[in-house]
C-alpha cells in the first residue's frame, strides 16, 4: 500500500481507539496482531491477538488512557506517530510504529513510550 494509503489506515485505527470504539480500531489489523508495549510495567510486553489485545486496552481504559496524535510519517511498509498520551493525569510524548503488510492491514505495532510513567500508573510487573 502508498504511505498515503497507510497513514488514512493508521488515522482511522487511531480515531476509533479515542472514540471508545475497540472494534472499529480493530478493523484494519491482522487476527494474530503483535502489539508491543516497552518496560517492566503490568501492562508491558508483547500482546498476541486481538482478545488479547482488547484485554491490554480494557487497563487503559481504566486508568484514564488517551491519545493525541501529533505528526504522521510513513512509507509502503511502516507509519510512525509521534502520539501526546494521558493517562491519570500524566502525559508523555510517545513514538508509535505501525508495520502494514501489502493488504494494508496492521500486522505490528511498537510504542516507544516512557516507561516509568508506565510503571507508576499501572505498577511493575
Amino acid at each position: 500500500m502508498s504511505a498515503a494509503e497507510n497513514i488514512a489506515t493508521a488515522k482511522r485505527g487511531y480515531a476509533a481507539f479515542a472514540a471508545g470504539d475497540a472494534v472499529g480500531a480493530m478493523a484494519d489489523m491482522v487476527d494474530e496482531i503483535e502489539w508491543i508495549t516497552p518496560g517492566n510495567s503490568a501492562i508491558s510486553g508483547t500482546t498476541h491477538g486481538k482478545q488479547e489485545l482488547g484485554a491490554n486496552w480494557a487497563k487503559l481504559a481504566e486508568k484514564g488512557f488517551t491519545t493525541s496524535p501529533q505528526h504522521w510519517l510513513a512509507d509502503e511498509e511502516r507509519v510512525v506517530v509521534l502520539v501526546q498520551v494521558s493517562v491519570a493525569g500524566e502525559t508523555a510524548d510517545t513514538a508509535d510504529v505501525l508495520t502494514f503488510n501489502e493488504d494494508g492491514k496492521l500486522i505490528k505495532f511498537q510504542s516507544a513510550s516512557d516507561t516509568a510513567l508506565l510503571e507508576r500508573v499501572f505498577g511493575s510487573r
